[in-house]
């Protein structure tokens, strides 16, 4: 034997009685048996080096990872080591001493090797492995108990855990350490934990996008779950399932030996004892009051005191906001929202905004305005635009709000000379986002919103083009148990409002359902669903769609810019999606918490689309609140009408 497969054999030897004494938890192996070595081999020399090298005292066992390499092409190995996050540099050496002494009797003889444990992960190949994704054998865990056997619970459970989780995998890319915990409270009585980690020689991206493959191939209903990919892992509970303080940072070192060193030693066994008891029972009491304080908080929407804390916050010199438009120079101006025209704005500090001018016609009075300020200012979420201040100066009502450099979704998706900016995977990013925007409306922010305005011009897309719903002059908020509101005051944009909304003045959460289904299928096909010319009598995008996929054809809706690069599988899934949303009954019609669930998972089946919602009407062509109408009157389809339709006293936020 060389003298490196001695130094690997004395050293397991050595250590083998630590190893035995707390043996890691095997999971499973990955042994392709695509290629094999011989035991004289060059490849089997250079195995026995990396592995050495990974299992040696100087490996990185304070990080938990490492990688390195042995031997020249084409027999050189390559092989990283990954423990868990939360696990202790002893525990981690151990597992990796355990594992570099399993290789060879788990998978003997072979070039391409994954072993899983539960503290660690141990990977080599003949192949270059780093900084590499990669979506080959993965391990898949759920616990056998399900969250319920109340379907509605099911989907708020399974809509939490998706949310949650996705958004973890974005923390979990953004941290140095490709690492991140989640303890959250799921209800009073259970607490949501998680765990997700990368190797840390992945990109931000390609960590991001290795964790949500695993939460959407995790079965959510379960009341836990974990996913094993080589290059990320992510788990969740309903039970404390790691060390919270492996996770922490360590303390400082203890101070070097040294004078007086055994009476700072009994002074520390005497006084830490004490300090962690008052401290814990300060805890017990803190968590106590604030478990009270935050019922008494949600129990109610908001307090008068807060209210005026915010208004107070975010009020503006109306100068200010002037001289950042240039008096509303006609060069500032780059859109008109529901009630106003809308500009760029430049503080003095180099701030860029956007600067909502609402119509002085609006009918509304100082108290209304700042109600709705104050709604606004409360929906906090990265798919919502930002309200950053507000101003009132006479009759002036103005909106400041963060500036989005990519405007809106139609400016891309309408223009062909644009649309090729947007390929599948920033389309089907857009749709994800903005159905996480409307979640939180409906169902996670304080306040129950219906937007009540979803359209392409009202999705504004940030520098990395993130989306995010704007335009909330429309909304209205839902009482804790409402579901449905009656109105004679249609404002909205046709051919995204549903037909129970147009014709019978009637909106909910399905509403909102619907206009998001017609911005799917418009996302799809780079078409408006107004305006829409087509032949075999299709008035609309929407019967276009429709008819497509009954006749087994729906990829013919797709964008010919994106056609021949995007994932069929997923553009077919949200095609049917989008039906979903746009059936005629709203109840047939999939809650927004139910969709995110179909986006992220592709082990739920869909129910089939019925007949879409779409209908005739009569009215004037020339509308007194729709100044770009003619004066003749004739039948139209109302989905083939993109104009806004709002009323002239335009009701509050909270009317």
């Amino acid at each position: 034997m060389s003298s490196s497969f001695i130094s690997l054999f004395l050293f397991l030897s050595l250590t083998s009685f630590i190893a035995s004494a707390q043996n890691p938890h095997y999971l499973n192996r990955y042994c392709p048996n695509r290629t094999t070595y011989t035991s004289n081999s060059t490849y089997f020399t250079n195995l026995k080096t990396l592995l050495s090298s990974l299992s040696s005292p100087n490996a990185s066992y304070s990080t938990g990872f490492q990688n390195a390499t042995a031997g020249h092409s084409p027999n050189r190995v390559t092989g990283l080591f990954l423990c868990r996050g939360d696990v202790s540099p002893e525990v981690c050496r151990s597992c990796i001493i355990f594992a570099v002494n399993e290789t060879f009797t788990r998978c003997p003889n072979e070039s391409e090797v994954v072993l899983y444990y539960d503290e660690c992960m141990l990977r080599y190949s003949h192949q270059n492995i780093l900084s590499t994704l990669t979506y080959d054998k993965f391990i898949v865990m759920h616990n056998r108990n399900k969250i319920s056997s109340n379907q509605n619970q099911i989907d708020r459970f399974i809509a939490f855990v998706s949310t949650t989780m996705n958004q973890a995998a974005i923390e979990t890319a953004r941290s140095s350490k490709k690492l991140y915990t989640i303890q959250t409270e799921l209800n009073e009585f259970q607490t949501f934990y998680a765990l997700l980690q990368c190797t840390p020689d992945l990109t931000r991206q390609d960590c991001q996008r290795c964790l949500q493959s695993s939460v959407g191939r995790m079965s959510l209903n379960r009341v836990g779950a974990r996913l094993l990919y080589p290059s990320c892992s992510a788990r969740y509970e309903l039970y404390s399932f790691y060390n919270e303080t492996g996770v922490k940072t360590p303390p400082p070192p203890p101070p070097p030996p040294g004078k007086g060193r055994n009476s700072s030693v009994l002074v520390v066994a005497i006084v830490v004892p004490i300090m962690l008891v008052v401290v814990l029972l300060f805890i017990a009491g803190y968590c106590f009051l604030a478990r009270r304080a935050k019922k008494t908080y949600d129990s109610s929407p908001g307090t008068e005191g807060d209210d005026i804390t915010i208004i107070e916050s975010l009020q503006l010199d109306y100068r200010i906001v002037q001289a950042a438009t240039n008096d509303y120079s006609e060069n500032n101006k780059i859109g008109r929202g529901g009630f106003g025209e809308v500009y760029k704005g430049t503080f003095l500090n180099g701030t860029e905004v956007a600067v909502k001018r609402l119509s002085k016609n609006s009918g509304q009075g100082e108290a209304e305005f700042k109600t709705e300020v104050v709604v606004v200012a409360k929906l906090q979420h990265r798919n919502l635009v930002r309200l950053l201040g507000f101003s009132l100066q006479g009759e002036e009502r103005v909106l400041v709000y963060e500036y989005m450099p990519n405007k809106s979704l139609d400016y891309f998706l309408f223009d062909h000379s644009k649309q090729v900016q947007l390929d599948w995977t920033r389309r089907y990013k857009i749709i994800g986002g903005v159905v996480r925007g409307i979640l939180y409306l409906h169902q996670d922010s304080r306040l129950t919103i219906i937007h009540r305005d979803l359209k392409a011009s009202n999705i504004l897309l940030d520098e990395d083009m993130n989306p995010k719903i704007a335009d909330f002059g429309m909304a209205r908020i839902f009482g804790l148990d409402q579901t449905q509101e009656n109105t004679s005051r249609i404002v909205g944009t046709f051919g995204y409002m549903s037909p129970e909304y147009a014709l019978h003045g009637q909106f909910s959460m399905k509403s909102d359902v619907y206009s998001f289904g017609v911005l799917v299928l418009e996302i799809i096909s780079g078409r408006k669903n107004s305006n829409f010319d087509e032949t075999g009598n299709a008035q609309d995008l929407v019967t276009h769609a429709w008819r497509l996929w009954s006749n087994g054809t729906a990829l013919d809706l797709v964008d010919p810019v994106i056609i021949d690069n995007c994932q069929r599988s997923e553009v077919v899934r949200c095609i049917h999606i989008g039906l979903l949303c746009v059936q005629n009954d709203p109840v047939q019609r999939p809650t927004v918490s139910t969709i995110c669930v179909m986006l992220t998972s592709n082990s739920i089946t869909l129910p089939m689309p019925q007949q879409p919602g779409y209908f005739i009407q009569h009215r004037p062509e020339k509308d007194p609140l729709d100044t770009d109408q003619s004066t003749s009157t004739k039948t139209v389809p109302v989905s083939i009408d993109d104009a806004s339709f709002s009323d002239l006293y335009p009701p509050s936020c909270l009317d």
